[in-house]
């Protein structure tokens, strides 16, 4: 009979193949992070930080045992999404975490066998991202945004907070599938809340600045800002919503922080602590297409005082209670 080997690891004998196979789960990790916002957006300062922290009480730490490679401001510029992609591939990580609906098809075309864990993605079943939510298939799973129902709060919680509101400009990017259907959700909702609708595209800064120009010629006017092709842009957004002292309602807490009226939406910073989790998992087997597309668990309404003070606005005190975030 063949003799075999025997080594004492934690204490205990443990054959050969064993041994070696707890050797190589010692070996750093490799970790490729493609971000649709720029490194130095508040909204990235804040993730880094929690999305680190995350891994490390998983065990994972970036230096140690794990070697994080971030690329940053993949949205809005097909050119420089494909070439950050190109340049994550290139770094033939572990798993590649990736935030952005537009920056999944690019990703998904250059690589069918890396796993991919998303975050801040809406309908990727919709989009042919996944197979399904329970069983994404593939290579790539991960946290949807939110479902379209949403989109009816948003006009909702605009209506209350500005009861004079009777007309809304919705800013939405209809190059998106996910933009057509929020609005579609919106379109249902607003006659009965008594409100006439205006859709402002924004592929790009200056067609939001004429559409919101035009729009607010007309007095009663307010704003419901869309996921999709609005983040990387809310900075001149929110400036045009003072300028013309329009109401807006945004769909995360980060607008509201930048000096926006109020928001609804998903908790984004949890969904990055979420997807550690699912990439502690893969590095330790599991496979993305056994892994179910997970969407929100934590909502937060954001409101800010001040905004509201300068649009002559009384915050309802019922909505005051019931808010997560209240700047003043």
């Amino acid at each position: 009979m063949q003799r075999r080997q025997f080594i004492t690891l934690l204490g205990g004998a443990v054959t050969w193949p064993l041994a070696a196979r707890a050797q190589q789960d010692q070996r750093v990790r490799r970790l490729g992070v493609l971000s649709a916002l720029a490194e130095d957006d508040p909204e990235s300062v804040a993730r880094r930080p929690a999305f680190e922290q995350a891994l490390k009480a998983l065990g994972w730490t970036n230096g140690s045992n794990l070697r994080v490679d971030y690329r940053w401001g993949a949205a809005d510029d097909p050119d420089r999404a494909r070439k950050l992609v190109a340049e994550i591939i290139a770094l033939a990580p572990d798993v590649i975490l990736m935030s952005g609906t537009s920056v999944v098809a690019p990703l998904m075309q250059a690589t069918r066998t890396i796993p991919i864990v998303f975050v801040q993605v809406v309908d990727p079943v919709g989009a042919g991202f996944v197979e399904s939510l329970a069983r994404p298939g593939g290579n790539i799973t991960g946290f949807t945004q939110f479902e379209y129902s949403l989109a009816a709060k948003w006009v909702e919680l605009l209506k209350q907070i500005a009861p004079q509101v009777t007309r809304a400009a919705v800013i939405r990017d209809p190059r998106l599938g996910f933009g057509i259907g929020q609005f579609a959700v919106v379109q249902a909702i607003a006659p009965s809340l008594g409100m006439e609708l205006s859709p402002i595209n924004a592929p790009d800064v200056s067609e939001i600045e004429r559409g919101i120009a035009a729009f607010a010629r007309f007095p009663n006017g307010g704003l419901v800002v869309t996921i999709g092709g609005t983040a990387v842009h809310r900075n001149e957004i929110i400036a045009l919503a003072a300028k013309h002292r329009l109401p807006a309602v945004y769909p995360y807490s980060y607008f509201v922080r930048g000096g926006g009226l109020i928001s609804y939406g998903p908790d984004t910073i949890d969904q990055y602590r979420r997807a550690a989790d699912y990439i502690d998992r893969i590095f330790k087997g599991e496979k993305p297409a056994d892994l179910p597309v997970q969407t929100p668990t934590k909502y937060n309404l954001a409101i800010n005082l001040k905004t509201a003070q300068s649009l002559g606005l009384a915050v309802p005190h019922a909505m005051l209670t019931r808010a997560d975030e209240v700047i003043e």
